[in-house]
C-alpha cells in the first residue's frame, strides 16, 4: 500500500528523541515524509494532562495509524479510538497497563514493543551497591501520571535485596523536586534511582544536580546518560521506537494488529559518568567499568 499517502499520528508523553528514531525507522522502511507519508506529531514533554487532547486531535485528523511512545500515551490513544490501528513502544507491562490481553496478546487494534526486563531493578541495586557498599536506604523517584508497574517491580527488588526503600511520586509539568529531595533527606536516603518515566526524563538534569547537592549517587535510564547522574542503565528507548516503526509499516501495509505479537526488546547497556563520580568522591570499581558500554570523562 505504498502507492498512497499514509497519515500517521505520533504521540509522546516525554521528549522528542524516541520520536526522531521512529521517523528514522519509517524512512528505512520506505515511508518517506513528503512522498508517501504525512506525520502529525504531538509531544507532551512530561505533561500527561495534554495526552487526551492529542489523541482527540488524531481522531479528528482521521489518521491511518497512531504511534504512541509511553504507556500513558497509548492508553490515551486507545480511549480516543478502538478502530484506528495503534502501535506503541516504551511500555513496561502491556497487560498490566491494559494495552494487551491478560495473556499478553495484542488487542484488536493495538500492538507494540516493550522494553521491560524483570531483572533490571535488581541489576540497578547491584550496581549502586558496587559503588556504595554501605547502601541500606534507597529512594525511587517516579512520575505520578504513569501506572504502578515499574514502581512495584523496583520496590520488590529493594525488599528482596534487604534495603529500606521509599517511592516519591512527582506531578508534571512542574514537579515539586524540592519536596521530593527534602523527603529523601528526612528518610536518610543514600542513593537514588530515577525511574524511566516521562516527567523524570524531561527534568533529568535538575534531578541529577539536586542529587549531587545531597551527595547521592543517582542512577537514571539509559536515555538520560550525560544529564549528570552517576550511572545510566537500561535498554535504549530510541531502539524500541525504531523497532516500533517495523510494526507500524506492517499495519499500514494492511496487517491486523492481532497478527503482530507484542515484542520484547532487551539489550541493556550501562553508561558511567566519571565527572559525577569525581564530584561525589566515589571510586568506580573495575567490574562496573568493564560492564559499561560508554564512560563519560
Amino acid at each position: 500500500m505504498r502507492d498512497r499517502v499514509h497519515v500517521v499520528g505520533i504521540m509522546a508523553a516525554g521528549g522528542a528523541p524516541p520520536v526522531a528514531r521512529f521517523r528514522d525507522g519509517m524512512r528505512e522502511r520506505g515511508l518517506v515524509e513528503g512522498k508517501n507519508v504525512v506525520f502529525h506529531e504531538r509531544i507532551a514533554h512530561g505533561d500527561a494532562t495534554r495526552l487526551a487532547g492529542f489523541a482527540q486531535d488524531m481522531a479528528r485528523l482521521r489518521v491511518d495509524l497512531i504511534a504512541a511512545v509511553g504507556a500513558v500515551t497509548a492508553r490515551a490513544a486507545r480511549a480516543a479510538s478502538t478502530e484506528v490501528p495503534i502501535v506503541y513502544s516504551v511500555v513496561v507491562e502491556p497487560a498490566g497497563d491494559d494495552l494487551a490481553s491478560l495473556s499478553g496478546d495484542p488487542l484488536p487494534n493495538m500492538t507494540g514493543v516493550t522494553t521491560f526486563d524483570d531483572g533490571q531493578a535488581a541489576a540497578q541495586i547491584a550496581m549502586l551497591r558496587a559503588v556504595k557498599p554501605d547502601l541500606t536506604r534507597i529512594a525511587y523517584l517516579a512520575d505520578a501520571a504513569v501506572s504502578d508497574c515499574l514502581r512495584s517491580a523496583s520496590m520488590r527488588a529493594a525488599q528482596e535485596a534487604g534495603l529500606h526503600a521509599i517511592v516519591l511520586r512527582v506531578v508534571g509539568p512542574k514537579p515539586d523536586l524540592q519536596m521530593a529531595f527534602a523527603k529523601m533527606r528526612e528518610d536518610g536516603t543514600q542513593a537514588l534511582v530515577a525511574l524511566e518515566n516521562p516527567i523524570i526524563g524531561v527534568h533529568a538534569s535538575q534531578i541529577a544536580e539536586r542529587a549531587l547537592s545531597q551527595n547521592l549517587p543517582a542512577l537514571f535510564a539509559l536515555e538520560q546518560a550525560g544529564a549528570g547522574g552517576l550511572l545510566s542503565y537500561g535498554t535504549s528507548l530510541g531502539q524500541a521506537a525504531h523497532r516500533m516503526a517495523w510494526q507500524a509499516s506492517r499495519l499500514l501495509d494492511g496487517d491486523a494488529a492481532t497478527e503482530l505479537p507484542i515484542e520484547t526488546l532487551r539489550c541493556p547497556d550501562l553508561v558511567v559518568d566519571m565527572r559525577t563520580a569525581c564530584r561525589l568522591g566515589l571510586t568506580i570499581p573495575p567490574e562496573v567499568l568493564r560492564r559499561a558500554g560508554r564512560v563519560i570523562r
